[in-house]
C-alpha cells in the first residue's frame, strides 16, 4: 500500500517539466550529462567529473576570483569575527559587514543605495512585487529571466495586472501599456543580457518608453555584472548614463564569485524594500564570512587591476568567439562571456556535449525547455583564468565535432 506521498509524486512524475526530464535522463542515458558531480577542483578551471578530469567551460565563475587567496582570506576574516549565521532576518538587525557591502556596491556602482539579497532569484522574486500595489502593472520581456517571472505571478497574486511583451519590442511594449490603461504606475522588467543569445535590450528606447507612460524600468543585470561595462558596472550606466527611475539587479554568484544578489537603487526605494519584499523581512540572510569576502571583491573590482582581470576574460571571450565562427557553427552572444553554439535537435546537442566530454572538456549542452525546441545549444562560459591551451584545445575539439556530423550528413 503506498502513502499519499508517493501517490502525489508518482502524479507529478507525469507531469509537464516532470514528465519531459524523466523522458530525457531515460531516452539519453549514456548523454545525459546533468545533475553531475565536481569532486574535486584543480587549476586553471580544472575538474574532476565522473572520475575523469576536464577543462570546466561550465564556471560562471568568469573572472577567477573565486581562486583568489583574498577572497578566500575574508572569508576565513568573516568566520573568525562572525561565526557562521547572522542569527536572525534582517527584519530585526544586520551584522555591521553587510551594511558596509551595501555602502561598497553602491559607490561602486554610483548608485545612492544598494540591498542585499541571498539570490537573484529571491531578489526577483521579492522586490517585483514589493513595487507594486494592486494600481499597479508589471510588463516583462518574454525572454527575461524565469525569476522575474515567477516574480510577477507572486505580485499577480497580490493583485496587480501583469503582461509580456515580445522580446525586445519596444513597438509591443508601448501596445502592452496603452492596452493595460489605466493603472497607477507600470514596472517594465527586462534582462540587461539574455543569457542563453547574449542580446542585449535596447535600454535607452525602453527608459523613454517608461517615461512616457508613467513607468520604472527594471532590469536585471545579473550576467553583465562585473563583466561589462565600465569597471564592471553592467549595462545600465553605460546605456543611460544615470540610475534615474531605473532599479538594478545584480549578482554576486558569477562575475564576483561570492554569493547573493543586490539591488541598486535609490534610498527611498531601497527603504520599501527593506519593509515590503517578504524574502527579506521573513528569509535568512547571507551568512557574514560571505559578506566580508564581497567586500573584498568589490575593492578589487574597483580597483586599476580590474583592468588586468578584464583585459584577460575579454581576450579569452575574442579568441573563442572567432575561432568558434571560423569552424561554420552559428555563434550566438561574443559579448558577454556566454557563448552560445547552435545545435538545434535535443539528442544532437546532448551527443555533442558528451563527444566534448570525452574530448576532455565540459561545456553545457542546454535544450527544451530553457530554449526553445529543437533549438538546443552548446552554452560555453569563458572564464578569465582559462589558458589559452585549453581554449585552442576545445576549438579543436569542436572541429572534431564538426568534421564528425558531416561525415554522419554524407
Amino acid at each position: 500500500m503506498t502513502t499519499p506521498l508517493q501517490d502525489l509524486v508518482a502524479a507529478l512524475r507525469q507531469k509537464g517539466l516532470a514528465r519531459t526530464f524523466e523522458r530525457i535522463r531515460n531516452q539519453h542515458a549514456a548523454l545525459h550529462l546533468k545533475e553531475l558531480t565536481a569532486e574535486e577542483f584543480g587549476p586553471d578551471r580544472r575538474v574532476k567529473i565522473m572520475g575523469r578530469w576536464v577543462v570546466n567551460f561550465g564556471s560562471d565563475s568568469f573572472l577567477g576570483l573565486d581562486q583568489d587567496p583574498r577572497v578566500a582570506a575574508a572569508l576565513r576574516r568573516g568566520l573568525a569575527a562572525w561565526g557562521t549565521h547572522n542569527g536572525s532576518s534582517r527584519a530585526f538587525s544586520s551584522v555591521l559587514p553587510s551594511v558596509v557591502a551595501e555602502e561598497k556596491i553602491a559607490a561602486w556602482l554610483g548608485t545612492e543605495a544598494a540591498l542585499i539579497y541571498p539570490s537573484v532569484t529571491l531578489a526577483n522574486h521579492g522586490a517585483l512585487p514589493a513595487l507594486v500595489a494592486h494600481e499597479d502593472v508589471i510588463v516583462a520581456d518574454r525572454f527575461a529571466h524565469n525569476s522575474i517571472h515567477e516574480g510577477m505571478k507572486i505580485a499577480a497574486a497580490q493583485g496587480a495586472r501583469t503582461a509580456v511583451f515580445e522580446h525586445n519590442d519596444p513597438c509591443d511594449l508601448r501596445r502592452q501599456l496603452e492596452t493595460l490603461r489605466p493603472y497607477r504606475f507600470a514596472v517594465i522588467a527586462v534582462d540587461g543580457v539574455y543569457s542563453m543569445s547574449g542580446a542585449l535590450p535596447p535600454l535607452r528606447e525602453l527608459s523613454r518608453i517608461a517615461l512616457e507612460h508613467r513607468a520604472i524600468l527594471y532590469v536585471d543585470d545579473a550576467h553583465a555584472t562585473g563583466v561589462l561595462g565600465s569597471q564592471g558596472r553592467g549595462t545600465v550606466l553605460d546605456a543611460l548614463g544615470s540610475y534615474a527611475n531605473t532599479v538594478v539587479v545584480g549578482s554576486l554568484s558569477k562575475g564576483l564569485s561570492c554569493l547573493g544578489a543586490f539591488v541598486a537603487c535609490d534610498a527611498a526605494t531601497q527603504w520599501i524594500l527593506k519593509v515590503r519584499s517578504n524574502p527579506l523581512i521573513f528569509g535568512g540572510p547571507v551568512p557574514p564570512p560571505y559578506l566580508e569576502a564581497i567586500c573584498t571583491v568589490i575593492d578589487i573590482i574597483a580597483s586599476e587591476e580590474y583592468q588586468e582581470l578584464r583585459g584577460r576574460l575579454d581576450a579569452n571571450v575574442r579568441f573563442f568567439y572567432h575561432e568558434a565562427q571560423k569552424l561554420g557553427y552559428k555563434v550566438l552572444g561574443g559579448i558577454t562571456p556566454i557563448i552560445s553554439l547552435l545545435i538545434g535537435d535535443e539528442t544532437e546537442t546532448l551527443a555533442a556535449g558528451r563527444f566534448l566530454f570525452d574530448q576532455g572538456y565540459y561545456v553545457q549542452s542546454v535544450i527544451f525547455p530553457a530554449v526553445p525546441f529543437r533549438a538546443g545549444v552548446l552554452r560555453v562560459q569563458i572564464n578569465a583564468n582559462h589558458r589559452r591551451e585549453a581554449l585552442v584545445g576545445l576549438v579543436g575539439a569542436l572541429r572534431a565535432l564538426r568534421e564528425q556530423a558531416q561525415r554522419a550528413a554524407a
